[in-house]
This record gives C-alpha cells, sequence and structure tokens, in this order.
C-alpha cells in the first residue's frame, strides 16, 4: 500500500544508520524524531464536500485526502502535522476521454474547478487548493493507461495519458521497445503529468526530455477537444504541443498522447569516475557534453555530494578501502564523482565509453568501473525514500533545481549553498546543502541541490524554515541568471521568481492563452501564472 504521507510503498523502508545519524549530527545538529498526525485524525478534520453526487466521483473524506496534496515539503509539512486544510469535494476516476468529457461538463454545471491529478509526485506545489471558494473536483487519470496504438515504422505509440511509468514501459517492452524517460518519479508519475511539467528523464542525454518524445495528442479543455497530429517536423506557425507542453492542467486535460519510441538498447551500463576537485570534474564533464558523445547519462557530483553520498551508502570498510586506492590516484578530499551511462548498440557504447573515459583522464578522472554505477542503477528510484528515513529521525530534505549555460553554473552552485547555508541562521539552525549536475547539454547544465536541516516538532516554525530557504536559495538562482525550474514544472511554490524568466509580456500571454480555452478560469486555478 502506497504511504499517505510520505513517499512509496509502506513496504519498503530505506535505513539511515548509525554512521549517517552521526554524519547528520556533526553536519547540522542531532535530529528529535517528530510526532506525525494519523491518517484518521487528518480525514476527521475535512469538511463535508460541496459537490452533488455523480456516479463518477467519490466524495469520502479518505479519497479526497489522498488527492489533497503532493510531495513537495510544504505537502508534507501539511500532511505530517495534519494540516490538510482545503481538499478536493469530490475526486473522478474517468476510464476513457468521453468521461473525462462530461466531467469537464459537470465541473461547468456545478461552477466548480478542476484539478488535474496523475500520480500525486508533484514536488511544486500542482495538487494545492489554494482559497478558491468555488467547489473543486480532482480528476484522477490513471485508470486510463492503455497502449492504443504502436506504429513500428513511425517508431510513435500512443498511450492513454494516465499510464505510470513502469506500465508504461512494460507495455512497450513486449514489443521490444522503450520510451527511456525515467524521471526519479518513475514508478508513480503518468506520462500525462510528464508532459504537463516538462519533465526529464535521468537518460535524457539519449532518449531526449518529454518535449523532444511527445509527438501529439488529444486534449479535453473547457470549450472543447484539442486535436494534436503528429508530423516529424512543420513549419505551419506554432507548434500547438509546445501550448501543452508545461501548461501545468491550466488549458485542460491531456488524455491521449503520442510519443517517440526506441528499440531496446542491445546494451546498457553505468559507470563511475572520480576527479580531484571541482575545477577538473565541470571541465571533464563540460567536454564530454560538447563532444556531443552517444551517451545516455552524465552525472556530475560535487565535492560535498559525492562526500555525503558515501557516508550514507553505509559499507564503511568498502569505502574506506575505495577511498585509500583514491588518495593514491589523486582524488582525496574534495574529489567529484561523474557516473556516465550507455545504452544501445554494444560496439557504439565500448566506443561512446572509450571516448567519454579518454576525456575524463585528460582531468585527471580514475575510473572506478561499474560497480558504483550498477549501485546508482538498482536503487535510482529507491534513493528516494531517504526522505522517509530521514524523516524519522528528525530531518527535512527538500532540493531544488535549475539550468544555466556553463559560465553561470559554478557561480550559481556555490551561490545556492551558500544562501542555503546562512537561510536558517535566524532560527538558529544549520542547513547541510549539497549539489550535482543531473543533466548536461553543450550549452550548459542542470543544476540539482539538495538541503537537510532539523525539523521542530511544531508546524508553524517548520514551514517558516522552508519557506526562510525556499526564498533564499530561489532568489540566489534567478540572481545568477537560472531558470526557476529544470524539471518540476512551476506550480504555486515556484511562480514567485517566473516573472524574472518569462518578463510581463510573457506572463500576460501565458494567461490570454489559458483563458482562450478555459474563459472561467476554472483548470488548476492559481498555478505556474495567477492570473
Amino acid at each position: 500500500m502506497r504511504r499517505w504521507n510520505g513517499w512509496g510503498e509502506e513496504s519498503i523502508e530505506m535505513e539511515l544508520g548509525a554512521e549517517a545519524r552521526a554524519f547528520l549530527a556533526q553536519r547540522v545538529g542531532k535530529g528529535t524524531p517528530p510526532s506525525d498526525a494519523s491518517f484518521e485524525q487528518a480525514c476527521a478534520a475535512l469538511p463535508p464536500g460541496r459537490l452533488p453526487a455523480h456516479p463518477l466521483i467519490d466524495a469520502s473524506a479518505p479519497t479526497r485526502v489522498l488527492h489533497a496534496l503532493g510531495q513537495s515539503l510544504p505537502d508534507w509539512l501539511r500532511l505530517r502535522h495534519g494540516r490538510i486544510g482545503k481538499a478536493p469535494d469530490g475526486v473522478a476516476f474517468p476510464e476513457s476521454a468521453e468521461q473525462v468529457r462530461e466531467l469537464l461538463d459537470f465541473a461547468a454545471l456545478c461552477r466548480a474547478d478542476v484539478i488535474p491529478y496523475g500520480g500525486g509526485t508533484s514536488v511544486a506545489g500542482h495538487l494545492e487548493v489554494g482559497e478558491a471558494t468555488r467547489p473543486v473536483l480532482s480528476i484522477d487519470m490513471r485508470r486510463m493507461r492503455a497502449l492504443v496504438s504502436l506504429d513500428r515504422e513511425a517508431q510513435l505509440a500512443s498511450f492513454c495519458a494516465g499510464v505510470a511509468g513502469p506500465d508504461l514501459e512494460a507495455q512497450l517492452r513486449a514489443h521490444g521497445y522503450t520510451l527511456g524517460h525515467f524521471p526519479q518519479s518513475f514508478e508513480y508519475s503518468t506520462l500525462g503529468g510528464w508532459v504537463a511539467t516538462r519533465s526529464s528523464g535521468q537518460q535524457s542525454l539519449r532518449y531526449g526530455r518529454i518535449e523532444q518524445l511527445f509527438a501529439g495528442g488529444r486534449v479535453e479543455t473547457p470549450v472543447g477537444t484539442l486535436e494534436i497530429p503528429t508530423f516529424p517536423a512543420s513549419a505551419a506557425g506554432i507548434d500547438l504541443r509546445e501550448m501543452v507542453l508545461g501548461s501545468e492542467g491550466r488549458l485542460g486535460i491531456l488524455t491521449h498522447a503520442t510519443v517517440r519510441v526506441s528499440p531496446l538498447p542491445e546494451h546498457e551500463a553505468f559507470h563511475a569516475v572520480f576527479f580531484p576537485d571541482w575545477t577538473q570534474s565541470v571541465a571533464a564533464v563540460r567536454g564530454i557534453a560538447q563532444a556531443r558523445l552517444p551517451l545516455s547519462m552524465l552525472r556530475l557530483s560535487n565535492g560535498l555530494e559525492t562526500a555525503t553520498m558515501l557516508t550514507l551508502a553505509g559499507h564503511p570498510r568498502q569505502v574506506g578501502i575505495m577511498e585509500r586506492y583514491l588518495r593514491w590516484r589523486g582524488c582525496g578530499e574534495g574529489k567529484c564523482m561523474m557516473l556516465v551511462g550507455v545504452s544501445g548498440a554494444r560496439r557504439q557504447c565500448r566506443q561512446a565509453l572509450d571516448a567519454a573515459l579518454a576525456l575524463a583522464r585528460v582531468r585527471g578522472g580514475v575510473h572506478m568501473g561499474r560497480m558504483l554505477g550498477e549501485r546508482w542503477r538498482r536503487n535510482r528510484f529507491r534513493s528516494v525514500y531517504l526522505r522517509n528515513a530521514a524523516w524519522a529521525h528528525g530531518y527535512a530534505i527538500d532540493t531544488v533545481e535549475t539550468a544555466l549555460d556553463w559560465p553561470r553554473v559554478t557561480p550559481a552552485m556555490e551561490a545556492i549553498e551558500q544562501a542555503a547555508a546562512h537561510a536558517l541562521e535566524p532560527f538558529g539552525e544549520k542547513v547541510h546543502a549539497y549539489t550535482h549536475l543531473s543533466h548536461l547539454y553543450p550549452q550548459g547544465a542542470s543544476v540539482y541541490s539538495t538541503f537537510v536541516f532539523r525539523l521542530d516538532g511544531d508546524y508553524g516554525v517548520n514551514l517558516a524554515r522552508w519557506r526562510q530557504l525556499k526564498d533564499r536559495v530561489s532568489d540566489a538562482i534567478v540572481a545568477n541568471g537560472g531558470t526557476i525550474s529544470h524539471q518540476h514544472g512551476v506550480g504555486t511554490d515556484h511562480a514567485p521568481w517566473l516573472a524574472a524568466e518569462k518578463g510581463e509580456l510573457g506572463l500576460s500571454a501565458m494567461a490570454t492563452l489559458f483563458r482562450h480555452f478555459d474563459p472561467d478560469r476554472r483548470m488548476n486555478p492559481g498555478k505556474l501564472v495567477n492570473r
């Protein structure tokens, strides 16, 4: 069963061992395990729903609580402290585009707002009900998960947009194909959610971000159905796909999506390389990215993240042996770890890996083989469970991510970590901050920073700490020329910084687009553009 107030399945636990707890206590102080509200308490606090009865809508308190919030830290705080606040008045479970159309018409008749729901994995406030006085209908798309068609000649697959990552890949694998889109939320997030938030998968270097994979589809909007045909390319005016990509449910609900798929790779492997310091490592990954080698993944952890991950991984004896060898090879304190992935034909993978390793050696890179890379692959969707383990010991974990051109990458990373380090000083608290470059491009990179700080027993104090940290690091991102979101969308959490990127004219253009499809402003109001 999936956790109602945390990440993932209740049956899956990730331990925070004694060494890891000692490390965090040294960095930010000893945590105090919190006391969480129960699911029954959260349900009892909800007022009755305000929607008329409908055969597709469940208005029970448990279902409404399970659809009230996502996975952002403020969402967790509300869930864990039993402060749900406003929740959907009912949750619908359509099984066809026709039923989605029926539900949108029903919402219009009832003068209700609509919040699309995919896998509930948003970390940016996409599911928040907000302060709307109108009834709210959540439309859960997860029963719409079928593979509708597969065109082997064009390598196009059409799915109902509620399909989650594992189901999508299983249906394609049966025919010898893959989409290759693997965000960390892969196990629960949906195809429609990926499109609506402009998601990026861990192997986007080979397969592309969702905007390269999304070829067309169908959107049910309040004013009608928008059909987006597929073309390999088109110069016929504005690309309609771009109106849907990143729209975050503001213009309608994507019911079907056609995506570009690839044959299953003959070979796939992930390798680890260590560098003496950040300067050498970032020069190496920039050179590899700009060489445009046919790799599937590049990921670079800075010195703090490398040290943190090696500590939290456990196995101190094996790590100690490896670190002694690395020191002998010139990679001591401050060393940085790069993960490089290859996917495809075996010979092509070998050639690409050899070329990448040769460029790494020029910068002092030490190739450590596949062991660490394969461990990362096995745990690629499990590491997020560390949030549950940390919470149980009194620590909160949050992240921010951005993308910048290469000259700005290092200054922005340093500014973000510095902003985080000082953010909670007014509370007398410390923050442990570390960073990796999660996606690499010839032009620049995605900078993904993680923060660990202590929890307080009081909801208001915890929320104030998060708000202070979020404001400081987001200000640092914007001040250094970064986008406020590379892969998680905007929602409500990132909206205050969107104007710095889009400008007033750009924000007005988006608001006008949304009003064209949703003149009554009922589709996911307050998200992305609060107008």
